[in-house]
């Protein structure tokens, strides 16, 4: 089974696997959060939405967010 799009291509863009994973997964839940406030359905899986935003560019990582805290 071949994925679309491969996670290497994805891990590129983002940097790591964590960051990926942390991103998508955050960006999953505000779609779903968003879709249910306005009880509009979702066309496609908000999960497979987040990683189409992250391929085309127009999700990417918070290097700020990333770095943790400065304790």
């Amino acid at each position: 089974m071949m994925l679309y799009p491969p996670v290497a291509d994805l891990v590129d863009k983002v940097g790591s696997r964590y960051a990926l994973i942390n991103l998508v997964a955050k960006r999953a839940r505000s779609i779903s959060a968003e879709a249910e406030s306005t009880g509009e359905p979702l066309l496609k899986k908000p999960v497979s939405a987040a990683i189409d935003e992250v391929y085309t560019g127009k999700l990417t990582v918070n290097t700020a967010e990333i770095g943790g805290s400065d304790r």
